[in-house]
């Protein structure tokens, strides 16, 4: 045991490799935090684009090609996708800023469909009666079936940012010093071919189960405030 902690002691401290690991660190959560805001964003736009073109002809167009870029996206793996926007399209770009931007659209495909199924869980009823009552279908869409959808899809959307969290550990690919490339340049500087990995996949792991307690107490609390109602 003690050697053990000596060996971890001279990998990360007495080489001051551990200010590395918190760069990575940092670098995953921006990227992972960065790309949530991205994709929600886009998903959104989708889904309520192809929601207003059931009835709207004029949309029909628009939700096609929406349709395209949900296909394209998630046919590309990832590593491809970042590969492309850092070598061909973004080639001045900063690496983080490539790395956010293209998490963010990848994860735009995957969330449009989660919040487009949130939508379509709602009791189109409700959507009736709103209308009904005057309301128009924008106003419908943003008081009455939106914030319902939101319930149905946040423990989709938490999945999908602890999904997010651990594929930004291929961002070292486009020369970003994450987590997972911070990990293993601190094994080729030291030689120390276990405890560095070791302490990246503790780091993981805390990162994805402290994310999870908080999605359970957010969703109980939203839970409780909805049944209080």
């Amino acid at each position: 045991m003690n050697a053990w902690l000596d060996k971890l002691y001279e990998t990360f401290i007495e080489t001051n490799y551990y200010t590395m690991m918190l760069e990575g660190l940092k670098n995953t959560l921006i990227i992972t935090l960065g790309a949530l805001v991205i994709g929600v964003v886009i998903g959104t736009l989708i889904a309520v684009t192809k929601y207003f073109a059931e009835e709207a002809s004029a949309l029909k167009p628009l939700a096609v090609l929406c349709d395209i870029y949900v296909t394209v996206i998630r046919g590309v793996p990832v590593v491809v996708l970042l590969l492309v926007f850092y070598f061909i399209i973004l080639t001045s770009a900063n690496g983080v800023a490539v790395a956010i931007l293209t998490f963010g659209i990848n994860s735009g495909a995957y969330m449009a469909e989660l919040i487009r199924s949130g939508i379509n869980a709602v009791d189109a009823g409700q959507a009736e009666a709103s209308r009904s009552l005057g309301l128009s279908r924008i106003q419908t869409m943003r008081k009455v079936i939106f914030p319902q959808a939101i319930r149905y899809i946040l423990p989709a959307i938490g999945n999908e940012l602890i999904a997010l969290l651990k594929e930004t550990s291929v961002a070292g690919y486009v020369a970003v010093v994450d987590l997972t490339r911070a990990g293993n340049l601190v094994r080729n500087n030291t030689y120390d071919a276990v405890n560095p990995l070791l302490m990246v996949a503790a780091v993981y792991l805390i990162l994805v189960t402290s994310m999870t307690q908080l999605l359970w107490r957010f969703e109980k609390r939203m839970a409780a405030k909805i049944n209080s109602k």
